[in-house]
Order: structure tokens, then C-alpha cells, then sequence
């Protein structure tokens, strides 16, 4: 592993914006929840229970907090199959006029292979050199002004900040899964894997999630069938019927991080610390690759500023019993 890969290891995975020294900056949803928003969720119901947390394998790094392994217990919840998809939250879009982070400071974070766009609009790097702020990138135009999410109304939908899949979490009267939910949820009854289907990253040459193949960050063979997003629902679903837990694109949970939180977390329903300046996502993306964070296993957690917005960062929603 590269030097830069190394003192670069949060970076890397996704683009961070600086935090502004507040959140909340989305336009805000005053409209009541709607409930056609229900019919937009194709979820699946939990019935809950109690499993072990975290790495049992010691990959991740002690930065990451991934240890100790832990026993939790989590109530019953729904949860949705797949991300949230451009379609749904243009439907969102169309309902409330919300107006994201970032369309409303005017960047984002592209990958640089990918970057759509005129030279005037690379604003600069996000830490790292395969990371750019890019002019006019957001959730319409993912790679650019000169890209757009025509027929990609199934792919997961990008450059939503955690403000703003909180907002649409509101108007669709649903949540962001916690940490602990979001972990059994990919664990899909197993004990001490490392992906939701096994041990092996591609068993029998099969391509399961959608990651990085070839050299990072220089070439991507595209071997799984994409280079960046996928349409939801591409690959083979969990034994919980829920399809990408791993790859594709980095889910935001609703907790805040803590490196440390495992060794106090409590065994019952665990939301995160109280308060915090980052928040957790989950899951890796598309651009994950054993060479620099290997952050497409179950156990594996990334943190990130609230503001933050990327092509590879996406969310899921939840619906717990005590929300109706």
C-alpha cells in the first residue's frame, strides 16, 4: 500500500466536505409526511433479534473501531430492499421542492476518472488526488454538469448529504436504519461473516457486490459489469431478501461516530453517542478495493462529516414498529 493510501485511509473511501460548523443546511420540508410515499418502499420485516457485532476477523483498523465483537439485541423493524433510487427521490424532489446541500453550495465530490464536466468546474481535491470537488455535480448531474441520471431511475441515488436523506426520511415518514440495525440487517441471520453470503469474496468466480476490480485507483476492469453505480438489485439478494448491503454505493446510518462506542454500547436497541461531529456510514461502494480500506465487509465502518456529498454515497430507509 502506497504512502498516500495509507495516511489517506478515511478519504479515500469517500469524499468529505469541511464541516461549516453547523448542519441542517438542506432547504427544509415543511410538507406532513405523504403517505403515497409508503407505496415508493419495497421493504422487508425484521422479526429482530440478538447477534454478535463487529469484526470477528481483526481486518479493520483500530482507527475504525470495529472491536470489540459484542452481543446485541435489536426489537423488530422494516427495512427496504435496496437503496433509495433516483426515481424515488425525484419523486421526493417533485413533492417538496427540497432543494439538497449540494445544489445549494454549488459542488460536490467526484471520483476523477469520472468527472463530466468543464475544466473551470474542478474547484479543487478532496484529500486525495482520485477526489475532486466538482462544480455542478449533485444528485441529477452525478459526474459533472455533463452528466445526468437519464435512464438510471434504478440506480441508488448519490450526492444526498445526511441532512438530506434525513429530510426525505421525513417526508416519507420513515428513518435512517441505526448502526446495529443496518449491521444485522446485512448479517441476514449468519454469525461472524464477512460479507452477507460468506467468506469468500467471490465464491466460484462469482461476482456478488459491486466493487472495485483491477488497480486502485488507476484502472477498473469493470469484471462484476460496472464501472460506477449499478441498478439496484443487480446481484444475488441476502437470505433476508435485501439486495447490495455491500458495495454499490456507502449508506448513511443515523448515528453519530465514536471509535470507542463498542466497548459501552448497550446490548439492547444501541443509537450511537449523544452527540458527535461525524456521522456513520456503511456498507463500501463501488469504489472500495482490498488495496486501501477493504471497507466492503459486514463489519466495516466509515465516518463523515453531516455536509458531506459524493458520487458513492447513498442511504436505505427504515420503519420501526414504534413509528406505525
Amino acid at each position: 500500500m502506497s504512502e498516500e493510501l495509507k495516511s489517506n485511509h478515511e478519504a479515500c473511501c469517500c469524499g468529505q466536505r469541511i464541516p461549516s460548523g453547523s448542519s441542517g443546511n438542506g432547504s427544509p420540508v415543511s410538507a406532513p409526511i405523504d403517505i403515497r410515499a409508503q407505496n415508493l418502499h419495497d421493504d422487508v420485516l425484521l422479526s429482530g433479534g440478538t447477534f454478535e457485532m463487529g469484526d470477528a476477523f481483526g481486518e479493520g483498523r483500530e482507527s475504525d473501531g470495529e472491536r470489540p465483537v459484542h452481543t446485541v439485541s435489536i426489537s423488530p423493524f422494516r427495512i427496504d430492499r435496496t437503496c433509495v433510487t433516483n426515481d424515488q427521490f425525484e419523486g421526493f424532489i417533485a413533492a417538496t421542492g427540497y432543494v439538497t446541500d449540494a445544489e445549494r453550495i454549488g459542488d460536490s465530490a467526484v471520483f476523477a476518472a469520472f468527472v463530466a464536466a468543464e475544466s473551470g468546474d474542478l474547484v479543487g481535491h478532496h484529500d486525495t488526488r482520485w477526489w475532486l470537488t466538482v462544480r455542478g455535480a449533485d444528485w441529477r448531474h452525478p459526474f459533472g454538469r455533463h452528466s445526468s441520471i437519464e435512464d438510471s431511475g434504478k440506480h441508488p441515488v448519490v450526492h444526498v448529504s445526511y441532512d438530506d436523506a434525513q429530510a426525505y426520511c421525513r417526508w416519507a415518514g420513515r428513518t435512517l436504519p441505526s448502526e446495529a440495525e443496518w449491521e444485522y440487517a446485512a448479517r441476514a441471520g449468519h454469525k461472524g461473516l464477512r460479507f452477507p453470503w460468506g467468506d469468500d469474496l467471490e465464491p466460484d468466480g462469482v461476482h456478488m457486490a459491486n466493487i472495485w476490480q483491477g488497480n486502485f485507483p488507476g484502472r477498473n476492469t469493470g469484471a462484476d459489469g460496472w464501472l460506477a453505480t449499478a441498478p439496484v438489485a443487480s446481484y444475488t439478494p441476502s437470505d433476508f431478501g435485501l439486495y447490495d448491503m455491500i458495495g454499490n454505493v456507502w449508506e448513511w446510518c443515523a448515528d453519530w461516530y465514536d471509535r470507542d462506542y463498542y466497548t459501552r454500547s448497550p446490548s439492547l436497541d444501541p443509537l450511537g453517542p449523544a452527540t458527535g461531529d461525524r456521522r456513520v456510514a456503511r456498507g463500501g461502494s463501488y469504489l472500495c478495493h482490498r488495496s486501501y480500506c477493504k471497507r466492503y465487509r459486514i463489519a466495516a465502518r466509515l465516518s463523515n462529516t453531516p455536509e458531506s456529498t459524493a458520487c458513492n454515497l447513498g442511504f436505505r430507509t427504515v420503519l420501526r414498529s414504534d413509528r406505525g
